[in-house]
């Protein structure tokens, strides 16, 4: 693929980034050095072009998907690294076919990237759907081209609730070159044959036919990218297109309610996850018979067993799928059900003047109702103290106990003590004295 065909083509992207990288690509091919330190200073941060390589924890493999997304990156991967679609297609396969891994986690920070390679990568994973538990983490950022792929997982978590997420949309930009190859006393002259041969030509400004084109591109793609959200999701078409889709970015929690993901978890909390639902599957496969070495000790591989016994493969792939498609469904259910019921024991402990509070704890996403009826009590002490203060300071000043006479204790109405400060009251006490009423 030319370069020029990533700079003009569909891009699953939040937009000011593909602005940004379009500026870049624009640079190079004008045959501009491009200036690394100018990239730093516009994006305001160092560029860094490592990759971030998958790697084990717990038995549970995690894959980084850790910048702009590209089937090979090439130029932009060599400035600022990025996410190599073939290359996590490679170690996904990898984990799937290790033995020793129970499950992946698909640890996403990303703004989006190309179409191309995104839809292939998300399908390739949504095939592999149980055979192991796969989950996304999506920590800062999963938008666009990232969420395609990240809505093939099994489940998806948002690491914080200032994580942004969504941006379900295509977009595509034309380079119009002519002003300055003009400019620079350069033109160049395309010698075609077709109609639409250079319909959409970088040597001259965008044409009607050519805007129709790229817009037919779009609106192909945008359909693609909806129908694989809502299969992945197990939503309807017209509930993506009116909840999640349309290009909008939801933050945090906003995220979760519109079903775009399923909780709040940090990445170790997610890899605790996976475990749990390798766990759950594990009886399921035991259930459906595990080929064993017999007397003669001959050796059963997965190809020999597919090609030996093709019906017992299918039944065992059919029965672990199940089991896990149950638990990831009680997993959400469970979660979603304890988060609800988190909410509302913190709202069963608010009293009048703590409302603020307690809706402060009540979407923090970790107050319990403990936590909450502590807060309200703390809270409570120090406004009784303040108006206990303030009360001293406006008081009247105290005065004489009425003497009862014939040496019995002193007595006062109710009434009068209730205009007493509180020095007088202690010492009306003291001295042995008695309410009436």
């Amino acid at each position: 693929m030319r370069l020029i065909d990533i700079v003009n083509g569909p891009w699953a992207i939040r937009p000011a980034m593909l602005e940004e990288i379009q500026r870049i690509y624009a640079t190079h091919l004008r045959g501009e050095k491009i200036d690394i330190a100018k990239v730093e200073a516009a994006t305001g941060k160092k560029l860094d072009n490592s990759r971030n390589g998958s790697y084990v924890l717990d038995q549970v493999a995690v894959i980084p998907m850790i910048g702009v997304i590209g089937k090979r990156m090439n130029l932009f991967t060599e400035i600022s690294g990025g996410v190599s679609t073939e290359m996590i297609a490679k170690d996904f396969e990898q984990a799937v076919n290790d033995p020793a891994i129970k499950g992946i986690v698909l640890h996403i920070d990303s703004p989006g990237g190309t179409v191309d390679g995104t839809k292939q990568l998300a399908d390739m994973i949504a095939g592999y759907r149980g055979t192991k538990p796969v989950l996304a983490c999506a920590d800062g950022m999963m938008c666009s081209a990232a969420y395609w792929i990240g809505s093939a997982a099994d489940g998806i978590n948002i690491a914080d609730l200032t994580t942004d997420v969504g941006s379900i949309g295509v977009v595509a930009a034309h380079q119009d070159i002519s002003g300055w190859e003009e400019k620079h006393g350069v033109k160049t002259t395309e010698i075609t044959a077709g109609k639409y041969k250079r319909a959409i030509s970088q040597y001259q400004p965008l044409s009607e036919e050519g805007r129709a084109m790229i817009q037919a591109d779009l609106d192909q793609i945008y359909e693609l990218f909806v129908d694989a959200v809502a299969g992945n999701r197990g939503k309807s078409v017209d509930a993506v297109l009116s909840e999640m889709a349309e290009g909008r970015v939801f933050l945090g929690r906003k995220a979760v309610e519109a079903g775009l993901v399923d909780g709040v978890a940090t990445l170790a909390e997610t890899i605790n996850q996976v475990l749990d639902l390798s766990r759950a599957a594990q009886p399921t496969s035991r259930r459906a018979g595990v080929a064993t070495p017999t007397k003669e000790k001959k050796t059963m591989n997965l190809e020999k067993l597919k090609a030996d016994h093709p019906e017992l493969v299918e039944a065992i792939v059919a029965e672990a799928q199940a089991g896990m498609a149950e638990a990831v469904a009680t997993a959400r259910t469970e979660g979603a059900e304890s988060e609800r019921q988190r909410i509302a024991d913190v709202r069963a402990q608010s009293i009048p003047g703590h409302e603020a509070l307690i809706e402060q704890l009540a979407f923090d996403g970790k107050s319990t109702g403990a936590d909450a009826a502590l807060a309200i009590v703390a809270a409570e002490k120090e406004a009784r103290t303040t108006a206990s203060a303030a009360a001293d300071a406006d008081a009247p000043q105290a005065v004489d106990a009425v003497d009862a006479g014939d040496g019995a204790a002193k007595t006062m109405k109710r009434k009068e003590f209730n205009a007493l400060d509180q020095q007088a009251r202690r010492a009306f006490f003291a001295a042995g004295g008695k309410l009436i009423d």
